[in-house]
């Protein structure tokens, strides 16, 4: 279908603005960062707090975001996109928050190690060990330690998919979902039919996704390893269920539903969904873009069934 009016809307905003790829790293973080001033005001939750932990590399920030209630709540531990290379705790506040409220959960977003002064996997471990760190301090966040998820957008989909497969494969905790919008699970090269289709003019090009992996990447052969590239991981059996949003105009849609496809043929109950007329990173627009609500509002839905468990 025709790209969504509102999506099309802040295209034309961002006529003349620089191509990621085309900026030093330090300009593009401080583009991104300015984004925050036009997204909408987020639900209303009962507060936010940050707290540093020791990390492998050194202290690592979380950021803990606790729904209106008594508690104990289920706990999603949520890691940010873009690109392995930019964002923050507080490019993703707004999304952290509207999942809090519309879940009903409590939302442990980490500031993982970015590329390319910390690459692969630097950021990868980050998230593992703040995992483990928010299961076992699950009753100081008002969280129950059974019923945890992890979740993030496009790079942070992509350390979601990557956490819930070490979990698996080392030690644990189980999880009861992963919720991947839009996720990074694939290399860009060889690419897919929409990285062709959707290689410009629609926000995230396929010029920035390789600007992307050579900074996150310490070289080329490392893509082919499960944890940068998930979608090339051998078995995906035990994995715990799924909600993988995609936007048709996004270069990475069809690695998402190829992930999505290859989760389900292991087994793993996974639900799949595309939003058509909408592009890679709509969710950050909800109150702006109408899809964007509709998303939101599915994955909160769908947490919500992951943390009560199967029916």
């Amino acid at each position: 279908m025709a790209v969504d009016p509102q999506i099309q809307a802040l295209l034309d905003k961002g006529t003349g603005v620089p191509a990621t790829h085309t900026l030093p790293v330090d300009a593009a973080r401080a583009q991104y960062e300015a984004r925050i001033a036009l997204m909408a005001r987020p639900a209303e939750i009962a507060g936010a707090h940050e707290q540093a932990i020791d990390g492998p590399g050194g202290p690592l920030r979380i950021r803990i975001y606790t729904p209106l209630g008594t508690g104990p709540f289920p706990l999603l531990v949520f890691f940010h996109g873009s690109g392995f290379v930019l964002c923050s705790l507080d490019t993703h506040d707004g999304m952290c928050r509207n999942l809090c409220a519309g879940a009903n959960c409590v939302v442990a977003s980490v500031d993982y190690r970015l590329a390319p002064e910390h690459k692969f996997p630097a950021g990868i471990e980050d998230c593992l060990h703040a995992t483990r760190w928010a299961a076992a301090h699950a009753a100081t966040l008002r969280a129950n330690p059974t019923r945890i998820a992890v979740g993030g957008d496009s790079a942070g989909g992509n350390m979601a998919a990557v956490t819930a497969l070490r979990l698996r494969d080392e030690g644990g905790p189980a999880l009861c979902g992963q919720l991947l919008m839009y996720p990074v699970t694939d290399y860009h090269t060889p690419g897919t039919p929409s990285y062709e289709d959707n290689a410009e003019g629609y926000g995230l090009t396929r010029d920035t996704m390789k600007w992307f992996w050579a900074h996150y990447l310490n070289n080329p052969s490392e893509a082919a390893h499960p944890h940068a590239s998930p979608l090339r991981a051998t078995n995906l059996a035990g994995l715990p269920p799924a909600l993988v949003i995609t936007a048709e105009y996004d270069p990475l849609r069809d690695e998402g539903e190829l992930y999505a496809h290859k989760l389900r043929a292991a087994g793993v109950r996974t639900a799949l969904s595309r939003y058509d007329g909408v592009n890679h990173g709509f969710m950050f627009w909800v109150g702006v873009v109408d899809k964007a609500g509709v998303a939101m509002k599915e994955a909160c839905a769908w947490l919500r069934g992951a943390f009560a468990g199967p029916r």
